[in-house]
């Protein structure tokens, strides 16, 4: 099996040497994975992977390699008993069941219930429909089920229907190194194309010289300035939560992207753009760029495309503190205009299928923010979101 994850790995382009195969084997032997499958994972990932984009491409391998082992992860809830957290039971309704639970009557009602519910509860609490546990209908908790509450100790999204997330979660940067399965992406990019030629004057330019030298009688070898495309683009990716259903398509277009675009910036946000982004997930609590930082630094002739799925609670658009994530002082819809507004150039590219997009209130709200520049990423999607911004 391990020679196997060696040669899967090298297949993925990982580029693992005999060397680091035969520490991990050393390491194996002295048993200092405890024989437990998570410190395996994070013993073989620090043993064979020595650059973080191929953090990715690790994870993936490992999984198709390992398939059928579980992997725990503790998840940091800060002010919260860690005992609450664990996953006890996992309760599944009917949808009969689902329709009779009702949301509590808006966001502020949700974040005062909540403030209430920890100043009253003492303990840890199984079931249920009014305090923070698991397996229940309340609210907040985890493993149960409600139309609009607080997720708090769950590993990943079940129904996605969290209005805030009470937990530290770690999203992993795109690879810009994937292979497209298809040219027609990059075919699709080029329609943004503005070659000039701009900087030093390091490329031959042949027909100058052989007229300069027969002008002259002898040699006179003449450069020029190399010729780039001069469209400058700047990136925002929608990552982690419901985006992880889309990691694939949207590294192919990163990955597109980095070819065709010689000046190109990209930041990370979740749901909706707030006063921070990022360019490191692994290191996105610590790392924060501020927003106008970017609105300073890049100037209106840059070309803003926003990729994401636009799926989310209506308040992270809408209301100031609406983040799921962090308490943000003002509303998503805020920053958005600021961006459109700036940037004379803009869309959103939408990787749900379109056929679904009625259906979700939080993509008709962007759709309206974007001014109906908010296009499907698809091969004709992007045609038409590319002939907008060359507009």
């Amino acid at each position: 099996m391990f020679i196997t994850f060696l040669t899967n790995l090298r297949s993925a382009g990982v580029p693992v040497s005999l060397r680091e195969y035969l520490t991990l084997m050393e390491a194996l032997q002295r048993d200092l994975a405890e024989k437990q499958v998570e410190d395996f994972y994070f013993l073989a990932r620090t043993c064979l992977v020595k650059d973080e984009a191929n953090l990715d491409k690790f994870d993936r391998v490992f999984g198709q390699t390992f398939n059928g082992l579980e992997l725990g992860q503790a998840i940091e809830a800060e002010a919260l008993p860690e005992d609450w957290l664990r996953k006890l039971a996992e309760k599944h309704l009917t949808e009969e069941e689902k329709a009779q639970i009702e949301a509590l009557g808006g966001f502020e009602k949700l974040m005062e219930t909540l403030k209430k519910r920890l100043e009253e509860q003492k303990g840890r609490h199984q079931g249920g429909n009014k305090w923070i546990g698991t397996a229940g209908t309340s609210p907040f908790g985890a493993y149960g089920y409600n139309p609009e509450g607080v997720r708090i100790g769950q590993k990943e999204s079940r129904h996605r229907r969290a209005v805030k997330v009470w937990d530290k979660r770690t999203f992993r940067d795109l690879d810009d190194t994937v292979e497209l399965g298809t040219r027609n992406i990059k075919v699709a990019l080029k329609r943004l194309r503005r070659f000039a030629r701009s900087g030093a004057a390091d490329e031959l330019d042949l027909d100058t010289t052989i007229r300069a030298t027969a002008h002259k009688g002898m040699l006179d070898i003449q450069m020029r300035p190399e010729r780039r495309n001069a469209v400058k683009v700047l990136l925002f990716f929608d990552i982690g939560g419901s985006m992880d259903d889309h990691i694939r398509v949207c590294e192919e277009l990163f990955s597109a992207a980095r070819t065709e675009f010689k000046v190109m910036e990209y930041f990370y946000f979740h749901n909706c753009p707030y006063e921070f982004v990022w360019k490191n997930n692994a290191r996105r609590h610590s790392e924060r760029i501020p927003t106008w930082d970017v609105l300073h630094k890049y100037g209106p002739d840059y070309k803003l495309v926003f990729v994401g799925d636009a799926s989310m609670s209506p308040y992270e658009i809408a209301y100031a503190g609406g983040s799921v994530e962090h308490w943000n002082e003002e509303a998503g819809s805020t920053w958005i205009e600021r961006l459109t507004g700036h940037y004379a150039r803009s869309v959103w590219l939408n990787p749900v299928a379109e056929r679904h997009w009625p259906y979700t209130h939080s993509i008709q709200m962007i759709e309206k923010l974007m001014g109906g520049r908010h296009y499907p990423l698809t091969l004709e999607g992007l045609e038409s979101a590319m002939k907008e911004l060359a507009r």
